[in-house]
């Protein structure tokens, strides 16, 4: 029987991924342009290790009300309508896993702007996620597959002063 790794060691792992590095954070989030190229498009295969469109939202399902009541960000999001921000993640994510999902949101750049969101917040926004796709047994592989592809989000979203 394999024990998971508690998250928070894998949190500080991941970090040291060199794919990953410098672009560690979050989805105070995600509401943006994909990242996915046509060669991540084309391919299904995380969208599937995800368990497609329904696996996706029900992560999502988790993550934002974690999202909003997290000691650090949940200020970002008392405002948000909830059930609309996991809507758009859902078809975020599933676009960018290559899905047949159509993310049609607003860019990361001007859904964050002037929001003051740092690193911390960033990465606190990621911290969630995870123990979101733990929550729903997102296998360890696929989870930081997803994090790879959303990573480079983390320049549109943090304010750096």
């Amino acid at each position: 029987m394999v024990r998971p790794v508690p998250t928070r060691t894998r949190f500080r792992a991941w970090r040291r991924v060199p794919a990953i590095a410098g672009s560690l954070a979050v989805a105070a989030l995600l509401l943006g342009v994909s990242v996915c190229s046509r060669a991540q498009a084309a391919d299904d295969t995380l969208y599937r290790a995800w368990g497609g469109e329904a696996g996706i939202r029900a992560v999502m399902q988790d993550f934002v009300p974690r999202l909003a009541a997290h000691p650090r960000i949940g200020h970002f999001f008392k405002d948000t309508n909830r059930q609309h921000l996991s809507a758009q993640l859902t078809a975020q994510l599933c676009q960018v896993a290559g899905g047949p999902c159509v993310y049609d949101g607003a860019d990361m750049r001007a859904a964050h702007r002037d929001l003051g969101i740092g690193r911390a917040d960033f990465n606190a926004l990621v911290e969630a996620l995870q123990q979101s796709m733990d929550a729903r047994g997102i296998p360890f592989g696929a989870q930081m597959a997803m994090l790879a592809r959303l990573a480079p989000m983390h320049r549109d979203i943090v304010e750096t002063r």
